[in-house]
């Protein structure tokens, strides 16, 4: 039986099958950008609490079923979301959607058994459209957070040619008090300071912004340049070689295996002796150690303060985050938790380090995908979105074709939105950071930042 809620939004037609943490968190994201989204999940209880929350139609039943998936209205949905707890429920309800009429199926798939070669002829043979792993993402961000403790957040565009990183100014910083056009002056190297939270309040800065020790900064340049500004702004901090992980999770798996490739010492804490024996077997290249690592004791008898860095990945945010403030106050180079419902505001309030919310990113990778549906086929439309700074900035990518209306202009030219930056032009691998004169030619990548909401298209970006 349809449950709605209120007046159904104009947009794309979307079915989600899955209402836990991660489907939550996208049903959110769609609803603002006014989609019309049908849900559907096995629990009554869980499609009334939905329903009462978000503009959306419920249908309570299992989302593999020809009939359910029949009455959500599956022949005229633009998209199908599968997010259950099920890699293989997931692949089974796309497949029957896409068979069915669903233009284009999404399928959350998280067993490390589904390695790159053999996800690819799974999503051929079963005509899935699009895979997300929110474990497998969040454990590449924290991974390149290791790679660059400076920093509090990574975002890379354009296959990593180009990086977005956070950082915070602290007391003392040498930027404290200088203006952004004598920071590019004083430093010859190739960067831009696209955002600065102060406050409560988020800029995109002009020349004339200058900068305070506070501040939190977006400073975006290609990942060579970003280490060579960092140690010459006396920023840079050395990469982690010895880490430890609390948590024997999905996320700590993946994590594990890439540090292990990377050189890195790893250390694992789970008091789940059976997912200890696991992981033994799984990374013979680790520690694992079987212990509850939210005793400091145990922290403390397995060497936490001879470590680089310290992550807290179990499935607990008020875990996380105490084990990694207490890691903080040792003095750990470089901590990190794995969040899922702790609000950013908080978060920094308590002074965190830097934290990962694997249902956000993988939230923001579908969101970034339905905007490209949008315009799909039609205009420039978005390869690449990240939201920053709590979700008060938009960081997209788009891939210009011939309809741009700002082909071969000069900036200084366009009549572009207040609060909107082009932040970068990256054009055959090369990272330019424009001028007034510069224009944007087809094929170029762009990345644009903005304080706007829901853009989908490059023209949109127009007064």
């Amino acid at each position: 039986m349809l449950f709605k809620s209120k007046e159904a939004n104009q947009g794309l037609h979307i079915i989600l099958v899955g209402c836990g943490k991660v489907g939550t968190t996208i049903i959110e994201q769609l609803c603002k950008e006014g989609h019309d989204i049908t849900v559907i999940d096995k629990s009554s209880q869980r499609i009334q609490e939905i329903t009462n929350m978000y503009d959306v139609m419920g249908l309570t039943g299992n989302g593999a079923s020809y009939s359910v998936q029949m009455e959500a209205g599956i022949e005229q949905a633009d998209l199908l979301i599968a997010v259950t707890n099920s890699d293989e429920i997931n692949m089974l309800i796309c497949f029957i959607a896409k068979k069915m009429g669903a233009a284009y199926t999404v399928a959350r798939v998280r067993n490390p058994e589904f390695n790159d070669k053999r996800m690819e002829q799974v999503k051929q043979y079963l005509d899935i459209s699009l895979t997300i792993n929110p474990e497998l993402l969040a454990a590449s961000e924290i991974f390149n957070i290791l790679k660059l403790p400076a920093a509090i957040n990574i975002e890379t565009f354009s296959r990593r040619n180009f990086s977005m990183i956070e950082l915070s100014l602290k007391d003392g910083s040498h930027l404290d008090g200088m203006s952004l056009i004598d920071l590019r002056k004083k430093y010859d190297l190739n960067f831009l300071i696209s955002v600065v939270k102060r406050g409560d309040e988020v800029y995109i800065p002009d020349g004339n912004f200058v900068l305070k020790c506070g501040d939190h900064i977006c400073l975006t340049a290609n990942f060579i340049e970003i280490q060579k500004l960092l140690k010459t702004l006396g920023l840079a901090k050395k990469q982690s070689k010895s880490v430890m992980i609390l948590g024997a999770t999905t996320t700590s798996y993946y994590l594990a295996k890439m540090l292990l490739r990377s050189g890195t010492d790893v250390t694992i804490i789970d008091k789940d002796i059976n997912r200890c024996n696991q992981f033994a077997e799984e990374l013979p290249g680790a520690v694992i150690i079987n212990g509850d690592g939210a005793e400091q004791e145990v922290l403390m008898e397995e060497g936490i303060t001879s470590v680089d860095a310290f992550t807290a990945l179990t499935g607990i945010d008020e875990e996380n985050i105490i084990s990694a403030m207490y890691a903080n106050s040792l003095g750990i180079s470089k901590t990190v938790a794995k969040v899922n419902r702790v609000s950013y505001q908080v978060l920094e309030s308590i002074g965190m380090d830097s934290a990962v919310s694997s249902k956000e990113i993988a939230a923001n990778r579908i969101i970034g995908y339905v905007r490209a549906l949008e315009n799909s086929g039609e205009e420039s439309s978005v390869q690449t979105l990240y939201k920053l700074v709590g979700g008060q900035i938009e960081a997209l990518e788009f891939k210009i074709s011939s309809n741009f209306r700002g082909i071969e202009v000069p900036l200084k030219d366009l009549e572009i939105k207040h609060d909107t930056l082009i932040a970068c032009i990256i054009r055959n691998h090369k990272v330019i950071f424009p001028s007034g004169n510069d224009c944007i030619e087809k094929d170029d990548r762009v990345v644009v930042v903005t304080k706007a909401n829901h853009i989908s298209s490059i023209n949109e970006i127009f007064e």
